[in-house]
Parts: C-alpha cells; structure tokens; sequence
C-alpha cells in the first residue's frame, strides 16, 4: 500500500492535509456489502454514498477525519483528509477485510448458503479499530426501533459533532458530513439533550459510562478479532449486555462469531432463510451451531442474500421518550 500527501481545501478555503493510497487485495472486496453495516440508516451524517463513492465521517485518536472510499476494478481508491487522516488512511485494509479468513466456513452442505457464498465472493468482516464509535449507537438502538435509534444518532452528532474536514462541502451528499463527538463531548452532554434526541435516562447513562472507560475498552483492540474475553470486557460496563457487545465486536472488531442475541428481528429472519420457519434466540444459536466460530459469517451471507422473511406478525412500539 503506498501513500502521498497533498495539500486539500476546507469550506473555508484554508488548507488541510490530503492523504491517498490504493488497497489492491489478492482476494476480491464487495465495497458496498463489507461497509454498509456501519451506516446507522439512510440519514447517518456519519456515513453517505454519493456517485458509487463511500464517505465516512471518523473520530480517530489523532482527531477527526474524513475518509472517501471508491471501489475500482481490482482495487478500491482511499482518499482522507482531516488531522486524523493517517490514522483512516493506515485502517484502510482492516475495515475492508484484511485478514477476515473465510477459509474455515464451509457451507457445501447447505444449498443456500453455498449458493450466498457463490454470488458473494467479495463480502468481507468490516474491522474499524474504534470501539466507542461503533458502542454508543448500538447502546442507542437498546430495546426501540431503528428509526428510534437512528433518529437519536442523526440529533446528537449533528448537535454535537463537528463538520467533517476536506472539501466535502462542494459534494452534493457528503456536504453534510459529520465527525461524531469524542467521549469527553458525550460526558459533557446535558439530561434535557438527551431528552430532546429521544433517549431516555437507562441508555444515556450507560453512554455516560462507557465514555468514562472508553480508552481501556479501545484497548480490547489489542485481544484480536473477538473473543470471549474481548465480549467479557465490554459487558463488564453495567447496561452493556449481551446484545450490545456483539453488535459492537461485530464491527470494531471484526468479529466473525459473535451473532446479535437478543435481536428483536433476527432469529426469525435466519429460521425462515435456513429451515422455513421462524425460530427464537435459542433455535437460532442452535441452526448456527454447526458454523461455530463463523456465526457472524453465516449471518452476513444471509443478509446479503436478498432473502426476505414474510411480512407479518406484531410490529415493535416506537416509545417516545421526548413526551415524558
């Protein structure tokens, strides 16, 4: 991977520095489907798809950043600006799969899978290396609906975040790129904020505490790409529980067998694409068993499938904690 720098343009017109290379992998990389469990619904000021183009807005331990990533015939052309901009720019081949082996799953025996595999050659784990990035807005998607969730997301980092760096500005989309806030920013969020983005008092201490820890959980970075006692670490945080840790390892991380327990929508979504039916927590794990220390693998092959349960049954009631 080789690397320049240049001089970039900030809204402002004031310089800010450019940073380029080119991730060309042996093995093929579906950009689209490695990233797109980072994006927190289609109005994340963090994330944006412009022109076929990847934008992220990203708080590094250097400082903010904006990363573009642009998928060409073999390869996938990385542009970042910003302060942190080495920093994305070095994580450019982790949060596009490198060193996520496959090689351990085999699905020949189940028609469907193997036919996903086929069709996906290129989905790759997603390893961001930024643990509190991917833990807050897991903890905002606790027990409400997406739309919830994401609206609490949208609120907090355009309120508190910072505009992402580099000449977005002048790219439809991306104009409205945001940095999220750091942990000393999320510490410093008032109760009457919280109360307007929606999060009732449970979710937004347990922010608070993370935030408080945040340096000795980045730190389970170190462990690998998961694990038990990266999953144990984590959960050591009161309100962070199972659901929440593995959703988190699943992209920070890279995880590759830590299924989301505890989801309101999974287990029925893998019953109906495995055996027809729909399934709980525990006939899902027992359906994923087979492919232990690939779960999360399988479970992406079925999210990438295009394979939709039946729409039916009781929806989850959004609860609007704004009103009370």
């Amino acid at each position: 991977m080789s690397t320049i720098t240049a001089p970039g343009s900030a809204p402002g017109g004031e310089p800010v520095r450019e940073v380029r290379t080119v991730y060309a992998p042996r093995d093929p990389v579906h950009l689209g489907q490695t990233v797109r469990s980072l994006s927190r619904g289609a109005g994340d000021p963090t994330f944006r798809v412009v022109d076929g183009s990847v934008w992220r807005g990203v708080r590094t331990p250097l400082g903010a950043a904006t990363l573009r990533l642009t998928a060409r015939s073999s390869s996938v052309e990385a542009v970042a600006w910003g302060a942190g901009a080495d920093w994305v720019i070095g994580a450019v081949p982790d949060l596009l799969g490198h060193g996520d082996d496959w090689s351990s799953l085999d699905v020949a025996a189940n028609s469907f899978l193997a036919d996903a595999r086929r069709r996906n050659p290129g989905l790759r784990l997603t390893r961001t290396n930024q643990v509190l990035q991917m833990l807050v807005p897991a903890i905002l998607e606790q027990k409400v609906t997406s739309r919830e969730a994401w609206g609490a997301w949208r609120y907090l980092v355009r309120r508190f975040g910072e505009a992402a760096p580099g000449p977005v500005a002048t790219v439809p989309g991306p104009s409205e790129l945001m940095v999220p806030p750091d942990a000393s920013t999320f510490k410093s969020i008032p109760s009457w904020e919280w109360h307007r983005a929606g999060v009732g008092p449970q979710r937004s201490a347990t922010i608070m505490r993370v935030c408080a820890v945040a340096p000795g959980l980045e730190r389970t970075l170190a462990l690998g790409r998961g694990g038990d006692e990266v999953q144990r670490r984590l959960r050591s945080v009161v309100g962070v529980g199972v659901w929440t840790a593995a959703e988190t390892s699943q992209r920070a991380h890279g995880d590759p067998d830590s299924p989301s327990v505890g989801d309101y929508h999974l287990p029925a979504l893998v019953g109906w694409a495995l055996i027809g039916k729909p399934v709980d927590d525990d006939g899902m794990l027992e359906l994923l068993e087979p492919w232990r220390g690939n779960r999360e693998r399988v479970m992406r092959l079925i999210g990438v499938s295009g394979f939709r349960k039946p729409r039916f049954g009781p929806r989850m009631t959004i609860q609007d904690h704004r009103g009370h």
